[in-house]
């Protein structure tokens, strides 16, 4: 059985036709134009069709990766303030023409590593992406959850510290996303750093102040990770996002954390690992919850 995915983000989007044992067997990029909704709009129809006839059959199912909160079932984006004007209540499977289902963009990247990529084998995931913001998927029992108001995996709104003034875009006080985030890392850094990536550069040069920023933010993320593992239990951590690509240079000190703040019990840790999936997680994610909702369907 072949799937669809199709990854809208707000730089471009992203096209994938795989099969159920994931197998690539095209990709597709273009530009999304964010601020012209028509372009982005006509550019995915194209897209699936393209993609239906490189598979030679129009009623493949297709998943849509998309920034924001999905509705109830699944069939539209209900929330994203600020951005990409015409997705809230925009129903994709009346655009393309056939079934379609929606999903948060970091639950599509959990559901790619589930199927096919470092989450597979196992049925109780928690995954965070690590980026401008910090996204995050929570997989129980072999299926996402999504919860009430499709909400759930929000793990880069929880707060670190109650007592601050400074609150991030759901009004949450000093959130993992604040603390590790791209998107405050010049106010992190007093100003000295754009980019985790530059930071991450001049913590290898073994820079005092560097060093000082970069261990700061990943001992808070020790201490996210090792609360989701008191509350959920999961068999893995999967660590996605331009931040998780600084490898070593994250995952070791991670380690050296998790090993004072996670729990000790009966000898057992929890893995925490990094993502497989490259710059098409969210299109391969797409596709696997397509293939899923149609089987349940």
């Amino acid at each position: 059985m072949k799937a669809i995915g199709i990854d809208l983000g707000g730089t471009n989007i992203k096209g994938i036709l795989m099969t159920e044992d994931g197998a690539v067997l095209k990709t597709l990029q273009t530009d999304t134009n964010e601020k012209d909704q028509n372009h982005w709009k006509s550019a995915i129809a194209h897209m699936v069709k393209h993609l239906q006839n490189e598979g030679k059959d129009a009623a493949i199912p297709t998943g849509v990766s998309a920034p924001g909160l999905a509705g109830d079932n699944n069939d539209r984006i209900v929330l994203m303030p600020g951005r990409l004007e015409g997705l809230e209540h925009f129903i994709w499977s009346d655009h393309l023409q056939t079934p379609a289902w929606v999903l948060n963009d970091a639950h599509a990247a959990l559901m790619a590593e589930a199927k096919f990529g470092a989450g597979k084998g196992y049925k109780d995931i928690v995954m965070l992406t690590l980026g401008t913001g910090v996204g995050g998927g929570v997989m129980i029992n072999g299926a996402l959850h999504q919860g009430l108001l499709n909400r759930a995996g929000h793990l880069g709104h929880i707060t670190l510290n109650a007592d601050t003034d400074f609150f991030d875009v759901t009004q949450m006080p000093a959130s993992l996303e604040e603390v590790i985030g791209n998107c405050s890392i010049e106010r992190r850094s007093l100003g000295r750093y754009k980019s985790t990536y530059t930071l991450v550069q001049d913590y290898r040069k073994g820079d005092a102040f560097a060093t000082y920023t970069w261990l700061h933010a990943v001992k808070r993320l020790s201490v996210a990770l090792s609360g989701f593992i008191n509350i959920i239990s999961p068999q893995i951590i999967i660590l996605g996002g331009g931040i998780a690509e600084a490898g070593d240079d994250l995952f070791d000190p991670l380690k050296t954390f998790m090993d004072i703040f996670e729990w000790h019990h009966s000898g057992v840790r929890t893995p925490v690992v990094q993502a497989t999936f490259n710059e098409y997680a969210g299109a391969a994610g797409a596709a696997a919850f397509a293939l899923y909702k149609s089987k349940a369907s």
